[in-house]
C-alpha cells in the first residue's frame, strides 16, 4: 500500500517534475540542459520546473565522498562543460557531509514560488559544482540564497532553521521508492510520461568512490522534445 501520491498525479500542465540530487553530476547536466533549451525555445513563461528531491545519501545511508565527484568531473563535465565545473578546489575538511540542507532550502523556495526554486536550485548547483563550496552548511546555502536574485534569504533561513523542510525532504524519499523513482535525474510530465536521465547513457568502472563513470550515449536533443511536450 503506497502512501504518497504519484509523481505523474501531481504534476500540472506547463510544469516538469524533476527528482534529483544537488550533488550529482547527472542531475546538474539535466537542470542546465533543461534552463538552457527553455531559454532558446522560448518557453520560459509557458514551462515551469518543480524540484522534487532524490536524497541520495538517504537511498545510500551515507553522504557521497569527495572522490565520487571528483571523478564525475572526469567523466561528466565534458557532455556539458558550460554548466560549470571543478574539482574539489576548498580544503578537505569543508567538502559537505550532506546535501539535505540545500535541498530544504529549494523546497522552502517553492513558498516563493517555483521561479524562486529554480534560481535557487541552479545556484546551489553551480556553487556546489563551479564554486566548491560547502552546500551541507548553512551558513553557506544562506548565502547563496542571499546571492540569488529574486529569492527572499532570511525566509529560508527562518526554515532552515524551525526544521519545516525536513519532512518534506522525507516526503520525496518515501515517494521515489514506493513510485519507481529510478534516479536522478528522473523527470515526469502531466501527460503521464516519465524520462530517467534524459538522453544520457553511463557505466561505471569499479565502485563508486573508487571507479569512474563512462558516458555511453548523449543526446542533448531530447530536451527540446520533453520541453515542447510540457508546453503543450
Amino acid at each position: 500500500m503506497t502512501t504518497t501520491p504519484a509523481p505523474r498525479t501531481e504534476t500540472r500542465p506547463g510544469v516538469i517534475t524533476l527528482f534529483t540530487d544537488i550533488w550529482c553530476s547527472f542531475a546538474h547536466v539535466a537542470v542546465h540542459r533543461l534552463h538552457t533549451t527553455r531559454r532558446r525555445l522560448g518557453l520560459e513563461d509557458r514551462v515551469r520546473f518543480d524540484h522534487r528531491a532524490f536524497p541520495l545519501e538517504l537511498f545510500n545511508n551515507g553522504p557521497s565522498p569527495r572522490p565520487g565527484t571528483d571523478s564525475e568531473v572526469g567523466g561528466v563535465a565534458h557532455i556539458e562543460p558550460d554548466a560549470g565545473w571543478q574539482l574539489w578546489r576548498a580544503p578537505d575538511w569543508k567538502f559537505p557531509s550532506s546535501s539535505l540542507p540545500a535541498l530544504e532550502a529549494v523546497q522552502l523556495a517553492k513558498e516563493q514560488g517555483l521561479e524562486a526554486s529554480e534560481r535557487l536550485d541552479l545556484a546551489l548547483r553551480r556553487a556546489f559544482w563551479a564554486e566548491s563550496r560547502s552546500i551541507g552548511a548553512r551558513a553557506v546555502v544562506v548565502a547563496v540564497a542571499e546571492e540569488t536574485e529574486g529569492v527572499d534569504a532570511a525566509a529560508i533561513a527562518e526554515g532552515l532553521d524551525d526544521g519545516r523542510a525536513r519532512r518534506v525532504i522525507t516526503r520525496d524519499f518515501l515517494c521515489a521508492k514506493e513510485h519507481g523513482v529510478k534516479c536522478s535525474p528522473h523527470l515526469y510530465l502531466s501527460d503521464g510520461s516519465d524520462h530517467a536521465n534524459p538522453g544520457v547513457a553511463a557505466r561505471w568502472h569499479g565502485k563508486y568512490g573508487t571507479g569512474f563513470p563512462e558516458v555511453t550515449a548523449n543526446d542533448p536533443g531530447v530536451y527540446e522534445a520533453i520541453l515542447k511536450r510540457a508546453a503543450s
